[in-house]
């Protein structure tokens, strides 16, 4: 049972990812290379890896939560702020690269950077590991958001 718990919590990460590429992909390929860029934009191909191992390591902190819940007293608190800060991730792809409004995609990845530090310190409350999961997550979002406002600010 717990390779299975294991397996979901990977799985619903990368669907979330899985869902925002395919809503976004065109725009990636059309819309964003029309777009100003700061020197340190990253190359395109480099975007896929660090998502799809960020997924991975945020289902793994999930998991390790999840094989914790009966000792869990808020337990459906710390499933919410986690399904939160999941919801804000796909909604920037959205925003920014579906609807093209990157003011609202900026005021947006502020507000899931909040969520994503709410959700990692819940998490490291439960489980340490689970907390430190949360960190190359947090670091890259942190980037992910001064580049936003890099292109908003350029375009």
């Amino acid at each position: 049972m717990k390779f299975l718990a294991f397996i979901l919590n990977i799985i619903l990460t990368l669907s979330v990812g899985a869902l925002a590429a395919y809503a976004t992909a065109e725009s990636v390929r059309v819309w964003y290379p029309t777009l100003n860029k700061p020197s340190f934009n990253p190359p395109n191909w480099l975007f896929a890896p660090v998502w799809t191992t960020l997924y991975i390591l945020i289902g793994i902190a999930a998991y390790l939560v999840w094989i914790k819940r009966d000792k869990i007293v808020h337990f459906p608190r710390t499933i919410a702020i986690y399904l939160i800060q999941l919801i804000l991730n796909l909604a920037w792809s959205f925003i920014f690269f579906y609807l093209h409004e990157i003011g609202f995609a900026l005021a947006e990845i502020i507000l899931l950077l909040i969520f994503i530090v709410i959700n990692a310190l819940t998490f490291y409350k439960i489980d340490k590991w689970a907390g430190y999961l949360f960190i190359p997550y947090i670091l890259w979002v942190s980037f992910a958001s001064f580049l936003t406002y890099n292109i908003f600010i350029l375009n």
